[in-house]
Parts: structure tokens; C-alpha cells; sequence
């Protein structure tokens, strides 16, 4: 019988619960939304954390809040769907920081139904948030298991598993995600690596923001209100919250967890009418 290595175990919480110090985080779309959020909560709880993002400008001002804050941050500038981006800037990083946690968190939304989404559309979809996904775990698995291991946290959505009227693409692409977790899970808990995947309902977020100023012109507050209401809790989530689950499964707290999906829906699927 193979000998498994799972040696991660509860740490010593003398200095608080949750903490990530010593760690090493690199946060995908950590320019905006949740990775942002994720970004900064890791910081404030003691990782190093390396920003990817294709938002060069909004990177930075990110990492410039973490620092500002006696946080340890730094950007990358890095297309997640460019497999030749994303291998050099893992060189970059792995030459000179260890990694623990790797968050992937980059990711675009797409309205449209099947035979309303264009060919270029979904392969971009299908580019940043299935290949950009496959790129960045790819680029970080050998030097986590080469290192005694670490954490994958991936952001799914309840889009892989429930039927989300109109993101026909979207949902194609999480559901990838969702079995990229599960696959990854299983093929490297041996190497002491875990990989979950928190699947969020709605969060408000700048892309949402976006759009309704885009299709609901001067009816942005009346269309953030509906869109609260379509979700049992009421209201939709903030990125923060996010955030605050992806800090415990990245921290040594969660290292029971492994192979699972996490939805953050608001009742979504347990309390529709």
C-alpha cells in the first residue's frame, strides 16, 4: 500500500487563528473584486502575497494599500490565458520566494445564452477561466510537491452546478473548474497538497458595477436592488466575505479539507422558493 504524506496539522493559534505567516500567496485577479479582497485579508494575516493580474495600474495600487498597511505584497504583470506569460512570471517568483498558497481567482463573466454566445466569446471565456486555471496550478504543482507541499484554492461558482439563466459559457467554464479541483485533489494528496474551490453566488463586485452602468443607464441602484433580491438572503455578497472563507481553507486550520466545494450562496440552493 503507497505511504501518503499529509503532514499539514493544526497549528500553534498563540498568535490568533488563521494566521499565514511565513507563507507565500500568489492571488490571480488580485487587481479587483475578490482577488483583491483575498489579497489584502492574506496580508493581514501575515503571507507574502504576489499579485497577478493583466490591470497593471490597479495591481499596483493594490499592492500599495498592503504595503502601506505593513502588509508584504508585490504585482506581476501576467495574461492567465498566456501559457508563456504565466510560465516566466512563476520562474520569476519561484526563483526567489517559496510558494504555498496559489489562488486562482482570475476569471471573466459572459451573459448569453447558447446560440447567443459567439465563437470568439466563448474561447475567450474558456481561455482565462479553464486554461488560465490549468496554467497557473501547472506552473506552481512541481514546486509545491517538491517543497512538502501547499494549498490550491480555486474560484468556482454555484453557475458549475445549478442552472443560471443566461451564462451559458460562464457555466461551462466553472463547471471545468469544479472538476479541476476534485481532479487535482485526488492526484496530489499524497504530496501533502490540498485543492479546494469556493463556488460564490452573486457578489458585488466592479464587473457587476459595470454592468448595469452599461445596460441599465440611470437605473443602477433599482437593478442592484433586484439583483439582491433574486438570492434567499437578500442582498448579494461582498467580495470581504469571500475573502474570509478563502483565508481559513488556505490556512493550517482547514487541513482536514481537501477535494471540496464550498458554496457561498446565500441559500441559493437550499432555500429557493
Amino acid at each position: 500500500m503507497e505511504e501518503r504524506r499529509f503532514a499539514l496539522k493544526p497549528h500553534d493559534n498563540s498568535s490568533g487563528r488563521f494566521r499565514l505567516d511565513n507563507k507565500g500567496a500568489v492571488v490571480t485577479g488580485g487587481a479587483n473584486g475578490i482577488g483583491r479582497a483575498v489579497a489584502k485579508t492574506f496580508a493581514s494575516h501575515g503571507a507574502c502575497v504576489r499579485i497577478l493580474d493583466i490591470d497593471r495600474e490597479q495591481a499596483e495600487a493594490t499592492t500599495k494599500e498592503i504595503t502601506a498597511a505593513g502588509g508584504q505584497a508585490g504585482t506581476y504583470f501576467c495574461d492567465v490565458s498566456d501559457h508563456a506569460s504565466v510560465e516566466r512570471v512563476f520562474q520569476e517568483i519561484l526563483q526567489r520566494d517559496r510558494v504555498h498558497i496559489l489562488v486562482n481567482s482570475a476569471g471573466i463573466a459572459h451573459v448569453g445564452k447558447a446560440e447567443d454566445t459567439s465563437e470568439s466569446d466563448f474561447d475567450s471565456v474558456i481561455q482565462v477561466n479553464v486554461k488560465g486555471v490549468y496554467n497557473c496550478v501547472r506552473a506552481c504543482l512541481g514546486h509545491m510537491r517538491e517543497n512538502g507541499g501547499g494549498v490550491i484554492l480555486n474560484l468556482a461558482s454555484i453557475a458549475a452546478t445549478a442552472g443560471v439563466a443566461d451564462r451559458f459559457a460562464y457555466s461551462a467554464s466553472k463547471g471545468a473548474v469544479l472538476s479541476m479541483t476534485y481532479s487535482v485533489a485526488k492526484d496530489y494528496l499524497r504530496y501533502n497538497i490540498r485543492c479546494n474551490c469556493i463556488s460564490p453566488a452573486r457578489v458585488h463586485t466592479p464587473f457587476v458595477d459595470g454592468f448595469l452602468r452599461k445596460n441599465y443607464p440611470g437605473r443602477e441602484q433599482e437593478m442592484l436592488e433586484v439583483l439582491g433580491r433574486s438570492q434567499p438572503i437578500g442582498r448579494m455578497a461582498d467580495p470581504q466575505e469571500v475573502a474570509w472563507l478563502a483565508l481559513f481553507l488556505c490556512s493550517d486550520e482547514a487541513a482536514f479539507v481537501t477535494g471540496t466545494d464550498y458554496p457561498l450562496d446565500g441559500g441559493f440552493f437550499s432555500l429557493r422558493g
